[in-house]
């Protein structure tokens, strides 16, 4: 009998893992690099050591020290949950050699079919139809440079380890394509610490399908119904549902079928995925995910099964606790994915302090390893959390799903939360008529599109706070009516009006909105011209940084953080962030001069591709930093040439931090 369990990973999925071990009566113990000292998983669980820097490959893939921590703790089992070391052979032979047991698949079972490459020969061996392609992985550059130039494009080049879109690039033209061989194959690496590739024909319009099967490791295997996993950007799932929709049966026979004979042929053990691509009513294989995956949640809300509890039982005993027919799939659930990220700015992850997270009231089931007041780093992925509704049909469930995360509140972080919510909204979401590439396609089109104006409530509220913080700032210097009225005088009669002149200029994005405020009425409330338009508001502190606005008739709670200079804001009309400044202190010139190359967000400095007096095109990458296991590539402005390189290869750079300047050509 197993009785601890050390959970080799952090955020959410270890708090997740943690809270079924418990469950089970079982101890339970984590792990944490010097950036997670005081992550949520550290004071969630209780008891972590400490394994090295906050790099993974001095941290969470370091088998030695992982070895080192359980038996430190005295666990004689490792949960690995999802990427880091959950899909590595050599660190379940080291498990194995040390007396510990694995959570998951044997080695062996991993080398057949956690590369993609193996997968496929195994899928192929057992009749499970492929997408044509390589059969290998390669580590040559050349030899995926030539493999590419003799197949018909597109093509798609994919890392033989891991998933998440790491790793990945689809090729739509020969120009640039060395240096996206390299890209990929750095990325692969620095991910999973393999940087193969294998090339396949690439497949645009395609749903993206998975199926969870669970196996005994002696050739009997069952599934837990399928997901749909169609809407990705990048190759990274942003929504997941269960069931898929709009599948024929004949088809979703085929898929299930197709899942268990692959598990069943390899003699799985624990719990896995098994990925598929669907065309028309034609199925491909695409990988194994020998782990629990990021999504499982919906597959936990339609049958009613604890996966991870699945999970260690099967370690236990190496038996199936449970039957086909025992399977039942009830109702329907999906799953978003709130990440700290920038959707208008091509999905740029963000990072830093994130000062408010708030799911108290979304009423749907939350997994987040986040608490308020905690950090995004740039050394691993950027999640918040996952939000996951069930209910008796899609639409009741996808409604669920979309009041559950107007009801969410993040302050700190630019976050995808409002991409989420209208990404819900869209027909093909509704009608489940997606493909893979929606998003990237739409994304692209709307690429030139302005955001939307906030709603006059935030600018109301945004600009009644600046208010609060000018008057306590007076307040402290004795001043006494200085910002209520903002002149010395008043009538003696009739309405109380907005001063003549502008005091505030609000400001989100390149839009900008005056601000002129009045007199204070019995009621406390003032009138405020904002732009054009005119509203009588008051803003009243409730607690905890919330407060109440009463804008134009309509009441609405909100959370407001911020000072004088700045102001973000959420309520279940979105959340706004805005900047301040006094009307007469000028305009907030660019701080950026022309020519100048700074890096999109904090990160290292993986590869300088340019000298400085070489010249440059315009477009062509000069510098690519590596951030949250992704690579972003600072481009030339303009044609010209490199006048000055301000970083090298290795140093870790701050967002915004200018890293080269071209001068014009």
């Amino acid at each position: 009998m197993l009785k601890k369990v050390l959970i080799a990973n952090r955020g959410e999925i270890a708090c997740r893992i943690a809270r079924t071990c418990r469950k089970l009566g079982l101890e339970v113990a984590t792990v944490h690099s010097s950036a997670d000292r005081f992550s949520r998983h550290v004071r969630e669980i209780g008891e972590s050591v400490e394994l090295g820097g906050a790099a993974p490959s001095e941290s969470y893939l370091n088998i030695d020290a992982i070895i080192a921590a359980a038996r430190r703790v005295g666990a004689d089992a490792v949960h690995p949950g999802y990427g880091f070391v959950s899909e590595n052979p050599a660190f379940v032979r080291a498990l194995d050699a040390a007396g510990l047991t694995f959570i998951g698949p044997r080695a062996d079972t991993i080398e057949r079919v956690g590369g993609k490459a193996s997968a496929k020969r195994e899928a192929a061996r057992l009749g499970v139809p492929v997408i044509p392609g390589s059969e290998s992985g390669m580590t040559d550059p050349a030899e995926v440079l030539n493999l590419v130039r003799g197949m018909k494009l597109p093509v798609l080049l994919k890392a033989v380890a891991g998933g998440g879109g790491r790793g990945m690039a689809v090729v739509e033209t020969l120009e640039g394509l060395e240096s996206r061989i390299e890209s990929a194959m750095r990325e692969a690496e620095k991910a999973f610490g393999n940087g193969e590739l294998i090339v396949e024909r690439y497949l645009p319009h395609v749903r993206h399908l998975e199926v969870q099967v669970a196996g005994d490791g002696q050739g009997h295997a069952i599934h837990l119904f399928e997901r749909e996993c169609t809407l990705q950007r990048r190759h990274q799932k942003v929504i997941e549902e269960a069931p898929s929709s709009g599948l024929s049966p004949r088809l979703r026979e085929a898929i299930l079928a197709d899942a268990v004979k692959l598990a069943s042929g390899v003699n799985y053990r624990g719990l896995g995925t098994v990925e598929f691509v669907v065309t028309g009513e034609e199925h491909y294989f695409l990988e194994v995910n020998p782990r629990l995956q990021v999504e499982h949640p919906v597959t936990e809300e339609v049958t009613g099964l604890d996966l991870v509890e699945l999970q260690l039982r099967i370690a236990d005993t190496d038996s199936l606790p449970l039957a086909q027919a025992d399977v039942r799939c009830t109702g329907h659930a999906f799953e978003a994915r709130l990440c700290a990220e920038d959707a208008a700015a091509g999905f740029l992850p963000a990072t830093g302090r994130l000062q408010v997270v708030d799911f108290s009231r979304a009423g749907v089931r939350i997994e987040s390893g986040v608490d308020s007041g905690d950090e995004i780093s740039p050394h691993y992925d950027s999640m918040i959390a996952k939000l996951i509704a069930h209910g008796p049909d899609r639409e009741s469930a996808r409604r669920a799903l979309v009041a559950g995360l107007r009801e969410s509140t993040v302050i700190g972080l630019v976050t995808n939360l409002e991409f989420l919510h209208e990404l819900l909204e869209w027909p093909e979401t509704r009608d489940a008529t997606f493909h893979t590439r929606l998003i990237d396609e739409r994304h692209a089109q709307r690429g030139v599109v302005a955001p939307a104006a906030p709603p006059l409530e935030h600018l109301a509220a945004a600009a009644l706070h600046w208010l609060a913080q000018r008057r306590a700032e007076s307040s402290a210097l004795g001043c006494w009516t200085l910002w209520d009225g903002f002149t010395g005088w008043r009538l003696s009669s009739g309405p109380i009006q907005a001063a003549p002149q502008p005091v505030l200029v609000l400001k989100a994005g390149a839009a900008e909105w005056p601000v002129r405020f009045s007199m204070r009425d019995d009621q406390g409330s003032s009138t405020l011209v904002i732009g054009e338009q005119q509203v009588s508001a008051t803003l009243q502190p409730l607690a905890a940084g919330r407060f109440l606005l009463q804008c134009g008739g309509r009441a609405l709670e909100l959370t407001i953080r911020g000072d004088a200079r700045q102001t973000e804001l959420a309520s279940a009309l979105g959340s706004s962030l805005f900047t301040a400044r006094p009307y007469l202190g000028g305009g907030a010139g660019d701080a950026a001069a022309s020519g100048q190359l700074g890096a999109p967000m904090m990160g290292k400095v993986v590869a300088v591709k340019s000298v400085v007096g070489e010249k440059v095109a315009i477009g062509q990458t000069v510098i690519v930093l590596e951030s949250m296991k992704m690579e972003l590539h600072v481009t030339a402005p303009f044609e010209g040439s490199l006048s000055s390189l301000r970083c090298r290869v290795g140093d870790m750079v701050e967002r915004h931090q200018v890293l080269a300047e071209v001068s014009p050509a």
